[in-house]
């Protein structure tokens, strides 16, 4: 039988066909199992979605909404109107009015360059300031207008550093410094021109921080500017116009204006160094808040409460806003000031000063103060001063009378004699001659030698060597004609110690806690020897303020009570007689002692008045007035050498037999110590004319 040749070559060939085929059949079994794991994957992460689906909706929703709200949205916080200010009479002194500011809120998606436009587009329409723009504002804008030389923005400041220093490893501190430290004020300049700082001046307010609140671009915009902008709001993407504003107003102009004080603008907010202050009683950085006098230091009661408004966002970049608080207006002070004896003080101050500044033998003199306060309460009817500066301008300076400390010569000698008086140095009607002292050598002596003095008379003709006498005694110390002063050093501090113990029982030498900020304490005398005694004895060794001088004399007057002085008795609700504060009288303390010798101080210094060494004028008045004077020795450095003057002061009170006012005049360096000594310009020119306005409001 013939095999056939072809039968095993079509077997192979089936075997390879059926090889193929069953791969094939693996490889669909692979491809489905794959499909049915992805296929289960997708449903797993399916089922996780819906899962997280179904908890945000439920569990999470509050959660979210919350979320999406803050994003959308954001709290506005705005100061509703500051109380205002009257005087003792209920006569507004400062007002709170409605302004117009034109503020700026960033629409979503705003960009830098899109801001710039419109910054420049702002500044060329509307009356734009650029004086507030600091040093520092004007460096960060010439780094952001700076163009390389193919003209590609650059704000690196690369350009101010050379090779060596960019190859070096600067810290960014210290790159930066560098850089401030090369852009001069001609290169500020030839880069940016005034419309170009105006510019920059409304985008840096655009961008003031936080990112999401509403800008004051304008303060107190004018009315042209306002009209314009709600014409045309549509080209000022961002910008609106805020109507529930304020400003102050000052009824009596610049009178008490630096002892009333300031209040910052929306643009300046909290000052830096108060900012953690002001942040943790949850004020914005934007906050108008008191700077100085007694818009600071009543910034509580002023201030109100915060308005806050929820601004939200729409889809369509729309913002809606929905009023949370209304907040509420501050109170309003009320102040212990008689507005129409402080204009009559004023007046006299400055004509004072116009008249007596700069003249012959007063070449110096360039200021004084004035003080009037009830001895019995501590309030101030009225607080004024003058200023000549060096242009010859004449200012009003009432906070002089607490800003400023002078050397007060013999004013202080009421002290002296009550000191020496109740330590038993010397009995009230004991005496001491008055005739000059020879200590090694050094003839010191009073104005004139006045023959026997006791303690009345020795304050009525100021007698010097009464108080150095005394003095000497109280430190256990021997006097003898043309020799040292024999007192031991343990002696002369132990002395130096009780005298300033007395002295603050006064209120000299101590701040007197009157009611604004930055009392100035004085200079304290910081040698001790048996010679500083004298001096300090008689007001030549520690400095004082004016109205630490009024708290002394007020002192005397009421019997020995030391009343902190006040400038507000209390605050009431708006447009309401309800009193939310009250300033009550404090007695911070009474003098130690017999206070009989009081009487004797209170009598030398009636005395002093009725004798006329307080002058002719005191004496003339109707009114039983008493009084002490003091000059006290100053020296200035002035054109290469020493220039001696004089300070020239008077404290006192009327009437005598039952004071209802105290008063204090200061005139530094009010006379030139080298040549015939002008007479006591206080006693002459300014407190005559004081009291006489004084007597004609309160008899």
């Amino acid at each position: 039988m013939i095999r056939n040749p072809f039968r095993d070559l079509d077997h192979k060939k089936l075997t390879r066909s059926s090889d193929v085929l069953q791969k094939q059949n693996d490889y669909y079994k692979i491809v489905n199992r794959r499909i049915v794991i992805f296929g289960i994957i997708i449903s797993i992460l399916f089922l996780s979605v819906f899962f997280k689906l179904t908890l945000l909706q439920t569990r999470d929703y509050d959660k979210y909404s919350l979320k999406l709200a803050n994003i959308s949205s954001s709290k506005q916080i705005s100061q509703p109107p500051r109380g205002e200010i009257y005087d003792r009479n209920g006569k507004i002194i400062v007002k709170t009015v409605s302004a117009h500011n034109i503020t700026y809120f960033p629409p979503s998606n705003t960009t830098d360059d899109e801001k710039w436009e419109l910054a420049q587009k702002f500044s060329r329409t509307f009356e734009v300031k650029d004086d507030f723009l600091s040093k520092s504002d004007l460096q960060d804008m010439y780094l952001y207008l700076y163009r390389d030389s193919h003209g590609k923005k650059d704000t690196s400041g690369n350009h101010l550093l050379t090779e060596n220093e960019l190859k070096g490893k600067l810290k960014s501190e210290e790159k930066d410094k560098l850089v401030r430290s090369r852009i001069t004020e001609q290169m500020i300049n030839s880069i940016a021109s005034k419309r170009e700082k105006k510019a920059y001046s409304v985008y840096l307010a655009m961008n003031r921080p936080p990112a999401d609140t509403v800008k004051v671009i304008i303060e107190d915009a004018s009315d042209e500017d306002v009209a314009y902008l709600l014409e045309h709001k549509h080209q000022f993407e961002g910008f609106d116009v805020d109507f529930s504003s304020w400003k102050r107003e000052y009824p009596y102009k610049d009178t008490l204006r630096d002892v009333l004080g300031s209040v910052s603008s929306s643009n300046q907010g909290i000052p830096l160094e108060e900012q953690d202050y002001y942040n943790a009683l949850g004020y914005p950085l934007n906050s108008r808040v008191g700077t100085s006098g007694l818009e600071k230091e009543y910034e509580s009661l002023l201030s109100g409460s915060f308005k806050t408004e929820e601004m939200q966002t729409t889809s369509d970049g729309e913002v809606n806003t929905n009023e949370l608080t209304s907040g509420k207006k501050g109170y309003n002070l009320h102040l212990t000031i008689d507005i129409d004896l402080q204009v009559a003080l004023d007046k006299i101050m400055t004509d004072v000063i116009k008249r007596y500044a700069g003249t012959k033998d007063r070449e110096a003199f360039n200021q004084a103060f004035v003080t009037l306060i009830d001895p019995n309460t501590g309030e101030v009817l009225a607080m004024s001063g003058a200023i000549k500066n060096e242009d010859k301008d004449v200012y009003k300076f009432a906070s002089g009378n607490y800003l400023n400390n002078y050397p007060v010569g013999s004013a202080v000698k009421g002290a002296t004699v009550y000191m020496v008086l109740n330590e038993g140095v010397i009995t009230p009607k004991e005496t001491v001659m008055d005739e000059k002292m020879n200590i090694a050598g050094d003839v010191i002596g009073s104005y004139q030698n006045y023959g026997p003095v006791d303690a009345e008379k020795a304050l009525a003709v100021s007698s010097n060597v009464y108080m150095w006498q005394s003095i000497i005694k109280l430190a256990g110390g021997v006097y003898k004609y043309g020799q040292p002063l024999q007192v031991s050093q343990q002696q002369t501090n132990k002395t130096l110690e009780l005298m300033r113990h007395y002295y603050s029982m006064f209120g000299l030498g101590t701040k007197t806690g009157i009611d604004v900020p930055n009392e100035a304490l004085g200079v304290t005398g910081y040698t001790q020897t048996a010679g500083n005694l004298l001096d300090y004895s008689i007001g030549q060794y520690d400095t004082y303020s004016p109205i630490q001088l009024a708290q002394y004399v007020s002192t005397v007057a009421n019997g020995g009570k030391k009343l902190q002085p006040k400038l507000v008795n209390y605050a009431t609700e708006v447009n309401s007689d309800y009193v939310v504060y009250q300033n009550k009288t404090k007695t911070q303390s009474v003098i130690e002692g017999n206070l009989d010798y009081l009487k004797v101080v209170k009598n030398g210094f009636r005395e002093c008045v009725a004798t006329n060494h307080c002058g002719v004028s005191l004496n003339a008045l109707d009114k039983d007035v008493a009084a002490k004077t003091g000059t006290a020795q100053t020296e200035i450095w002035k054109d290469g050498s020493i220039h001696k003057y004089t300070n020239a002061t008077i404290i006192g009170f009327a009437p005598y037999d039952k004071p209802k006012i105290a008063f204090t005049a200061s005139a530094p360096t009010s006379a030139d110590d080298t040549h015939d000594l002008a007479a006591n310009i206080c006693v002459t020119e300014i407190i005559p004319r004081v009291l006489e306005e004084y007597f004609k409001k309160y008899n």
